[in-house]
């Protein structure tokens, strides 16, 4: 009977219900690194982009740069920065995260933040600008105005949060080196697509890869559609 290697566990090419058994745990675990990540981004990102927009904050134009700047960050580096530090000797070593989901995510929410922050800043800007003058002349501090911001900008702001889940769903470099790849334990998508296009199985890969695809189309059609229905209530 013919068989495929798949992380140290053999399957049997006809057996569907064997290849899915392999596949789910895999997917799984990638929603939950990746969906955690994305809303820590997120919980973080939207705020502190509209505060930037909003506040006068010391430095502001620099942060505001920074964030733009980071939006190019290589994993890699995110991925060896966190390696060092989680190392056994490094500062948070004895924390024991190095090759496990908690680092994974770690290292996607790093990736995500800037990502969220510059999108988030740039709907705020715009919609302060619109709104901003009636806004303080109805008496509305800017610290309670933030929500509002933040609401009357949502589509900028879901926009924001779903560049963020791209970011962190697409993300490989980084979470190989930190998480290790290991099966059963950190093997996400996107490490599973790499591992098995360096064996030969192309036909996992690319399940696995439209897989991926289908997910982030559903994500971004449903975010659409409830958008799209809240704004016609």
């Amino acid at each position: 009977m013919h068989r495929v290697a798949w992380g140290g566990v053999p399957l049997y090419k006809p057996g569907v219900t064997d290849l899915y058994a392999a596949l789910l745990p895999v997917i799984l675990l990638s929603l939950a690194v990746s969906g955690t990540a994305t809303v820590l981004a997120s919980l973080i990102g939207l705020p502190l982009g509209a505060a930037l927009a909003m506040f006068r904050v010391p430095g502001r134009r620099v942060w505001v740069l920074l964030a733009n700047a980071l939006l190019g960050l290589p994993p890699v580096v995110v991925g060896l920065a966190l390696y060092v530090t989680l190392s056994r000797a490094g500062p948070f070593g004895a924390t024991g995260l190095l090759y496990t989901p908690a680092a994974m995510g770690v290292a996607q929410f790093l990736l995500a933040l800037p990502v969220v922050v510059a999108l988030a800043h740039r709907g705020a800007a715009r919609v302060w600008g619109l709104y901003g003058d009636e806004l303080r002349s109805d008496g509305a501090g800017r610290g309670r105005a933030l929500g509002v911001v933040l609401a009357i900008g949502r589509a900028e702001m879901l926009t924001a949060v779903l560049a963020g889940f791209g970011r962190t769903m697409s993300e490989v470099g980084a979470i190989l080196i930190v998480g290790g790849n290991i099966a059963a334990h950190t093997r996400t998508m996107t490490t599973s697509i790499v591992l098995e296009t360096s064996r030969g199985n192309l036909g996992l890969a690319l399940l696995l890869g439209v897989v991926l695809v289908g997910i982030s189309l559903v994500v971004n059609a449903a975010a659409f559609w409830l958008t799209q229905r809240r704004d016609n209530l």
